[in-house]
C-alpha cells in the first residue's frame, strides 16, 4: 500500500486449508479460493484521505488510494475504508470458532472479507480477524449514490435498432425508411430497480423519453416515441421515419453509419430523499441506400 515498504506474497490455499495452515498473523484466504494474493508490510503510515468539497452535515464522499472518488457501498464487496483503500463485508456464517483465521479471539470480534483498491482492483483480498467494524461501515452510505446502483441493476440500453429495409437489401433515395425499436424494460421502459444498504433502500425508475436518430447524411430525426414497426405495403410510418436524398456509394462499405441514442428519464426516491437525472444510451447500425434506375425503351 501507499507509504508501506510491501513485500507481496503468494500464497496457494486448498479448500480445506483454512483452519491449519501457517498464515501471516491476522490474514487468511477464504477457504473457498484456490489462491490469494496477501501484502506483508513493514510499518508504515497509512496515507490520509481527506474528502474535498463537501460541507457540513453532507454525506462524505469516498476516496480511493489515488485520490479518485469510489461508491461507498459496492453490492458484492460491501463498504468502502477511505483510510486503508479496502471494501468491507462481514463474513457469512462466520468460520468454526477453531478456525486460525480468528487468531484465538473466538467469540469475541467478527471475520470480515476485504479487498483492497491497491496496485491492481481486487488482487489484495481475504479475511481477517476484527475486534470491530472499520471506518465507514454502515452507515456513509449516500442515497443519491445508492440511486447510482439501482439504475445499473436496470441495465438501460439503447434502442434494438429496426429498419423497414432488411440489412441485405437497398434503401431507396426519396423513399421513407421507418426506425424503431422494440420495446422493452431495457429499450424503452418504463423499468424500475431497488439498491438497498442496511438501514437503507432506494428505488429507481426509468422512462425513455425520446430517440435521436443521426441517420449518417448529415441530418437528424429526433423521435418522441420509439416508433411503429414497419408492415408489409407501408409507405409513410405514422411516427418515425427518415428520407434520404442521395445514395450510399460514397460512403465506407457503401452504407450509411446509423447513431440512435436514447434519452432516459429516471426518478429515485429513499432515505427521506429524492431526486432526477437524465442517462443517455447509444446503439449502432447502418443502412444502404441506392438510387431507383428507370430503364426508358423506344420501339
Amino acid at each position: 500500500m501507499s507509504g508501506l515498504a510491501p513485500i507481496v506474497a503468494l500464497l496457494t490455499w486448498l479448500p480445506n486449508a483454512l483452519a491449519g495452515s501457517t498464515v501471516p498473523a491476522g490474514v487468511a484466504c477464504p477457504p473457498e479460493m484456490q489462491f490469494c494474493v496477501v501484502e506483508v508490510a513493514t510499518p508504515g503510515t497509512q496515507p490520509s484521505h481527506v474528502p474535498v468539497g463537501t460541507t457540513a452535515g453532507a454525506p462524505q464522499p469516498c476516496i480511493s488510494p489515488n485520490g479518485e472518488q469510489v461508491p461507498c457501498f459496492d453490492s458484492s464487496f460491501g463498504w468502502f475504508n477511505s483510510s486503508d483503500g479496502c471494501y468491507w463485508n462481514i463474513v457469512a456464517p462466520q468460520p468454526p470458532g477453531d478456525a486460525i483465521v480468528w487468531e484465538g479471539h473466538y467469540p469475541s470480534g467478527q471475520i470480515w472479507n476485504f479487498v483492497c483498491l491497491v496496485i491492481v482492483p481486487g488482487s489484495h483480498a481475504g479475511w481477517t480477524w476484527r475486534a470491530s467494524p472499520p471506518p465507514g461501515y454502515g452507515g456513509s452510505a449516500d442515497p443519491a449514490q445508492l440511486a447510482q446502483e439501482a439504475i445499473s441493476q436496470m441495465a438501460l440500453a439503447g434502442p434494438e435498432i429496426r429498419l423497414s429495409i432488411p440489412a441485405d437489401k437497398f434503401a431507396t433515395v426519396g423513399v421513407p425508411v421507418w426506425l424503431w425499436t422494440d420495446v422493452t424494460p431495457t429499450t424503452w421502459g418504463p423499468t424500475s430497480a431497488t439498491a438497498s444498504v442496511p438501514g437503507l433502500s432506494v428505488t429507481a425508475t426509468a422512462q425513455a423519453r425520446q430517440i435521436v436518430w443521426d441517420t449518417g447524411d448529415g441530418l437528424s430525426e429526433t423521435c418522441k416515441n420509439p416508433g411503429t414497426a414497419y408492415y408489409t405495403g407501408g409507405v409513410v410510418s405514422p411516427t418515425c421515419q427518415h428520407v434520404y436524398q442521395r445514395s450510399s456509394a460514397d460512403q465506407p462499405g457503401l452504407a450509411y453509419p446509423i447513431r440512435a441514442t436514447t434519452t432516459w428519464d429516471v426518478t429515485w426516491t429513499g432515505g427521506g430523499s429524492s431526486g432526477s437525472l437524465t442517462v443517455t444510451r447509444v446503439s449502432t447500425s447502418q443502412v444502404r441506400v441506392g438510387e431507383m434506375q428507370v430503364l426508358v425503351t423506344t420501339s
